[in-house]
This record gives C-alpha cells, sequence and structure tokens, in this order.
C-alpha cells in the first residue's frame, strides 16, 4: 500500500495531464476538511445513501486496512452521515479516510480522529437509520464516476481518483 505521504495530487495531475481516456479523475473543489488527517489515500470501498447512515455505520464498524470510504450522499447538506463517534470507530478500525458527498457533524470530535474527512458542509442534524442504501457499486460524486477498487489520493490541493495504485 503506498505511504500517504509519499505522493502529491499536484505531481499526479502533472503525470496524468494529457490523460484523454477518463481513467484519471479529479473531484470539485467543493470538500472541506474536517479529520485529523490531511493528507490521505488507498482502495475504494463506496456507499451510496440519502440522509440515512445506517450503512456508513456497518462499513465503518468492520476492519477498514487502509481503505477510503466513499459515500455518495447526493449532495445533501440537511442530515450528517458521519459524526464523532462514527470517526472514531472507522479510526480505530483502520480507515484511511472517508469522503463524503453531503454532510458530517461533530467537528470537535472529528478533528481529533486520525482519519482523513472530507465532505461539503457541517450540519448539526443526525441521519436517519432505516437501513436504507446501498454498497460497493459505481457512484457518482459531484458529477465524477468513483467506483470500487479504484485508488481515492487526498491532500491539501485536492482529491483525484486513479484506478489502480499510482506508482
Amino acid at each position: 500500500m503506498t505511504d500517504s505521504s509519499n505522493f502529491a495530487t499536484c505531481d499526479l495531475c502533472d503525470d496524468h495531464r494529457d490523460d484523454t481516456d477518463g481513467a484519471f479523475r479529479v473531484l470539485p473543489p467543493v470538500f472541506r476538511d474536517y479529520g485529523k488527517r490531511r493528507k490521505f489515500c488507498g482502495p475504494v470501498v463506496t456507499v451510496q445513501c440519502q440522509e440515512d447512515n445506517s450503512l456508513v455505520k456497518a462499513a465503518v464498524d468492520t476492519p477498514g486496512e487502509g481503505r477510503v470510504l466513499v459515500v455518495d450522499g447526493g449532495g445533501s447538506v440537511r442530515r450528517a452521515l458521519l459524526g464523532g463517534n462514527l470517526g472514531a470507530s472507522a479510526a480505530k478500525n483502520g480507515w484511511a479516510g472517508v469522503v463524503i458527498d453531503g454532510a458530517v457533524r461533530d467537528t470537535d470530535e472529528l478533528q481529533v480522529c486520525d482519519l482523513g474527512i472530507r465532505a461539503l458542509a457541517l450540519v448539526p442534524m443526525p441521519p436517519h437509520k432505516r437501513n436504507e442504501g446501498r454498497r460497493d457499486l459505481p457512484v457518482q460524486i459531484q458529477g465524477v464516476w468513483v467506483r470500487p477498487g479504484e485508488w481515492l489520493y487526498a491532500d491539501a490541493d485536492g482529491i483525484v481518483i486513479l484506478p489502480a495504485r499510482a506508482r
């Protein structure tokens, strides 16, 4: 697994600037940083849910093994999909990071989690718990396709997606 300190998203963009096949993708610069880890990378696991974090909880309660959970929350900022308890669980279980196309809460608790956390916004409203959503399928995050098993790299300059681990 690539050490999270051995990459820069700007360098990855330089390396792939002339790619035209769509395999290299950059997420729009709309995500804010909420976790302790400012730089993280790993293979992607996906969850698609709308204001219900049941599958997010199920994922972070399992061994992360350096993976990154990408959550398609439909861009909703009405209810948080990750808070302090789930952030602590993800860090304890070895997840490298969580990227949420939606909102988080418990910002003071998230900032001390040894985990990369990117989301659109903060909102104090808790999520629904209805066991709704799907896991391990291609998702669209802010108009960019992200597939399970691809590699996500995030640092202060942005978030990029590659079909495989960068060399």
